[in-house]
């Protein structure tokens, strides 16, 4: 009997970028952070995010040590961390989610640790059963891949590996052996919420990764507008922006840390105009 896993299914993903592509656009990826700046905050943010415009959710596991963020995304982690958030609850969450929207894919995104305390095969079968569709681990390498990759793969879950304008072209066949869902492209080397890249740059990074794959390809850090996210949508499959509506939570919570009247406006108003820009550019 052959084994079911998610480079053989069609997944929520695979259906996204199918819809995006007849469309002829790219799509926007969102990052939030579970449980940022309260669970019942976060919660409102993520249910409305699909309607905002978003066509694929990234959410981050809140975790104390996210050494590849920049300090936008660590504060959010702090926060979440504070207010009780956990890895169960960021799983509850997502069912949660589920009960209203069985469309949108969700990503869970963030580091080993927590998934290892957890337990990895119980992690993925809890995960496929929240209605989590892929994860980026951003500390589990391939060659790490026996430790979540496989039994994501093998559970129904896409698991998304990153690649950097580092990662040439003698690494990338390693890299995209066992990628599934599509390449995140980190356009810039460093933390999130940093500088940006060049749209030229980009096209030619993300032109060299599809003679490797057909995977399709998002990319992020540094994404910071609509014009931005609007550049990024022409050359590649979709644009991802996680500190920029993260920093929209940050400057409105009020001097305690609490979320002030009108916070998941906000992020919302700000996500669609993220969306509109990309809506804007056709292929």
């Amino acid at each position: 009997m052959s084994t079911v896993n998610a480079k053989t299914v069609e997944t929520r993903l695979a259906k996204r970028f199918a819809n995006l592509k007849a469309e002829g656009r790219g799509g926007l990826v969102t990052f939030l952070t579970a449980g940022d700046p309260d669970g019942d905050t976060g919660f409102e943010i993520l249910k409305g995010l699909p309607e905002a415009g978003a066509d694929i959710i990234e959410l981050g596991m809140p975790f104390s040590d996210p050494m590849a963020d920049g300090p936008a995304i660590q504060a959010s982690s702090q926060r979440a961390l504070a207010n009780g958030m956990t890895l169960r609850k960021t799983l509850d969450q997502v069912r949660t989610f589920r009960t209203g929207n069985d469309a949108t894919p969700i990503v869970l995104m963030g580091y080993y640790n927590p998934i290892h305390h957890y337990g990895s095969e119980k992690f993925v079968a809890d995960a496929k059963a929240a209605g989590v569709d892929g994860l980026i681990i951003v500390d589990l390498p391939p060659e790490e891949e026996s430790e979540l990759c496989l039994p994501a793969l093998r559970g129904g879950i896409n698991f998304i590996y990153l690649t950097a304008p580092t990662t040439d072209d003698k690494r990338l066949p390693r890299v995209l052996e066992n990628a599934s869902g599509f390449v995140y492209y980190v356009s810039i080397t460093g933390i999130t919420g940093t500088a940006s890249a060049a749209v030229a740059d980009v096209d030619s990074a993300v032109a060299r990764i599809r003679r490797h794959t057909d995977l399709p390809v998002a990319v992020g850090f540094g994404i910071t507008t609509p014009e931005a996210a609007a550049d990024v949508a022409k050359v590649a499959d979709a644009a991802v922006v996680g500190s920029a509506l993260i920093k929209r939570i940050h400057d409105n919570l009020d001097a305690n840390g609490k979320a002030k009247p009108g916070l998941v406006g906000e992020v919302l108003g700000f996500t669609k105009q993220l969306a509109d820009g990309v809506r804007r550019v056709k292929k």
